[in-house]
């Protein structure tokens, strides 16, 4: 994609649960989020940590429809408070300030709906843009894998009276 006006291309988010996926899926999306995470970051985790196995777990990726690269990324788990947690947003360096991880947050809070609370950890550098979505900061900052991260809350809304 290098090259390629991303922005102006027509490239739609992608939802699914990880199990129902076909395998060169799941391999783009775990290479994007290694590569981001563990490589770029120099974050030494276990990126593979079971979560996206659970019944609930829900992947949205934008991918170039040429080549089939996922270009971002974000995954939604459900807490067991009922909340979602939005995490593992990684966008592709080719492919960043071209509003792919909006457009990612976009459908995942659309999905989520308004009346379900939905949490994050956010690297502190980001707090103002996961704002841009409603979100606030809901606790102390926190040092993980090195990086300074901290808690975010997008309430849920109240529905109507019954």
């Amino acid at each position: 994609m290098r090259g390629v006006n991303i922005a102006a291309r027509n490239l739609e988010p992608r939802v699914g649960r990880p199990a129902e996926l076909d395998g060169a899926t799941v391999y783009r999306v775990l290479k994007l989020r290694t590569d981001v995470f563990v490589v770029e970051q120099e974050c030494a985790y276990p990126e593979l940590d079971g979560r996206d196995l659970e019944v609930d777990a829900r992947w949205f990726w934008i991918a170039d429809p040429d080549s089939g690269a996922v270009l971002a990324t974000l995954r939604v788990l459900r807490d067991p408070d009922g909340s979602a947690r939005i995490g593992r947003v990684a966008t592709a360096p080719e492919a960043r300030s071209a509003g792919l991880a909006a457009r990612l947050m976009a459908s995942a809070l659309t999905d989520a709906g308004p009346e379900v609370a939905v949490v994050l950890d956010a690297q502190s550098q980001l707090r103002a843009w996961y704002g841009r979505f409603g979100f606030a900061v809901s606790g102390e900052e926190f040092i993980e894998d090195g990086i300074p991260h901290v808690p975010m809350l997008r309430p849920a809304k109240a529905g109507p009276p019954s």
